[in-house]
């Protein structure tokens, strides 16, 4: 059973990303569940979601946290093992790791609204 009917078993679908993958366990029309494992040294896009709306749970190791809201500069927080930080729609962020990160994030479902404001992988914005 897929559980497209109502509920069961579910495949875990794999991406690879340049700084490390994903691990997405649930997507459905309401949200989204993911892991994201950050290499040490690596760091995702500088970006913003202008609908997407996520909170993350530091699930292993720290997780550098840059982000700023509307005009202001951006501020640095590091979040350890068992932290939880909301990420609103419109805000700035990019999560970094200085040693691996393993990360469990649930957000609403548009995981195609990323606006890239920079990124080390020259990936542009979707």
């Amino acid at each position: 059973m897929d559980g497209s009917s109502g509920g069961g078993r579910r495949v875990v679908k794999r991406v690879d990303k340049p700084w490390g993958y994903e691990l997405i366990w649930a997507h459905t029309d309401r949200y989204v569940g993911k892991i994201l494992h950050i290499e040490a040294g690596q760091a995702l896009s500088y970006q913003y979601h202008r609908k997407k709306e996520e909170t993350i749970y530091v699930l292993r190791g720290e997780l550098i946290l840059h982000y700023a809201a509307g005009g202001e500069d951006p501020q640095t927080l590091r979040l350890g093992e068992g932290e939880v930080f909301h990420i609103a729609p419109g805000l700035r962020h990019r999560f970094e790791a200085a040693a691996p990160v393993d990360l469990l994030e649930t957000s609403t479902p548009e995981l195609d609204d990323v606006v890239r404001l920079e990124d080390r992988y020259g990936r542009s914005d979707r």
